[in-house]
C-alpha cells in the first residue's frame, strides 16, 4: 500500500537517508517543469522559471545527466527552460527529444486527426464555462478549470466525458491539478517515457534515477522507478488534500523553494 504524501520523510532533513539510498552511485535528475521547477499558477503561460532556478538546473546539467519531463509541449518547456543543452520529454513524454539528436522518440503524431476533433469539441464546449481554458498540444489537448467557479466543474466533468462517449476506446483522461488531459488511449506516461530514457542513454547500475514531480501524473514515474531510483514528490504540508493523497515516491519536498536547495545540494 502507498504511503501518503504528508507521511513521506522531508528530503532536506533526511538528507542522510537520501545519500545513503544513493550508496555513493551517481545521479540522473528527472524533472518535472509546474510545480517542481515553478509554482503552479492559474495560466500556463505564467509559469516562468527564475533566472535563480535556471541556473541551478544548468550547473546541475554540467555534473549529471538532467532531463525534464513535462506534460507541455516539448518545444514550450524548452522555451521556458531557456536552456538548449538538457533532454526534454514533453507531453508526458509522447515527445522525446536530446540536444546531441541521439535520443528522438515521437509517440504523438499518428494521432494528430483525433487531437484535432477533440480540441474542437473541448473549445466548443468550453466556450459556454466561464473561467475554462482549452491549451492544444502535441499529443493531447488540456482542459484547464482553475479559474471556473467551483459550482461549475460539474459542467466540466460532463463536457469532458460527453467527449469520451464520442470516441469509444480511442481516448483516455490523465487527470491533473485542476486539469483534464484528453489523450489518446495509448499505453504510455511519463514513467515509461523515464524507463525509455535510462535504457536509451545506457544509464547503468552505477548511476541512480532521481525523479521529482508534484503531480498525479508524477506517480508513472514514481511506481515505475521503484527499487531501481528514488521518487521525491513536490507537496506543501499545509495542504490537506494533498497531504492525504497516497503517493509512490520515497521522500518529499515542500515546494519549489525546496526543490531549488535540494537541487543545490546535488549540484555540490
Amino acid at each position: 500500500m502507498a504511503a501518503t504524501v504528508g507521511s513521506l520523510p522531508d528530503a532536506l532533513t533526511s538528507i542522510e537517508q537520501v545519500r545513503g539510498r544513493m550508496a555513493g552511485r551517481r545521479p540522473a535528475v528527472f524533472l518535472d517543469y509546474d510545480g517542481t521547477l515553478t509554482p503552479i499558477v492559474d495560466r500556463p503561460e505564467d509559469a516562468v522559471i527564475s533566472d535563480a532556478m535556471r541556473d541551478v538546473v544548468a550547473g546541475l546539467a554540467r555534473r549529471c545527466t538532467v532531463c525534464v519531463v513535462s506534460g507541455r509541449d516539448r518545444p514550450v518547456v524548452q522555451e521556458l527552460m531557456g536552456l538548449d543543452d538538457l533532454i526534454v520529454a514533453g507531453s508526458h513524454g509522447f515527445d522525446i527529444w536530446s540536444p546531441d539528436g541521439g535520443v528522438r522518440r515521437d509517440e504523438g503524431a499518428r494521432f494528430a486527426d483525433l487531437l484535432a476533433d477533440v480540441r474542437g469539441e473541448l473549445e466548443a464546449g468550453a466556450a459556454g464555462i466561464g473561467g475554462s481554458l482549452v491549451e492544444p498540444k502535441a499529443a493531447s489537448v488540456a482542459l484547464h478549470y482553475r479559474l471556473v467557479p467551483a459550482g461549475d466543474h460539474g459542467r466540466v466533468q460532463d463536457l469532458v466525458d460527453r467527449v469520451l462517449q464520442r470516441h469509444p476506446g480511442e481516448l483516455k483522461v490523465t487527470p491533473g491539478k485542476m486539469v483534464h488531459e484528453v489523450q489518446p488511449a495509448f499505453d504510455w506516461d511519463k514513467g515509461k517515457a523515464v524507463l525509455y530514457l535510462v535504457e536509451a542513454l545506457h544509464l547503468g547500475a552505477d548511476v541512480v534515477p532521481l525523479y521529482l514531480g508534484d503531480d498525479v501524473t508524477d506517480e508513472h514515474a514514481f511506481e515505475a522507478l521503484h527499487r531501481r531510483g528514488l521518487g521525491f514528490v513536490v507537496s506543501s504540508p499545509t495542504d490537506e488534500s494533498e497531504s492525504a493523497r497516497p503517493s509512490a515516491a520515497d521522500f518529499r519536498l515542500d515546494g519549489v523553494d525546496d526543490v531549488q536547495h535540494f537541487l543545490e545540494m546535488l549540484a555540490r
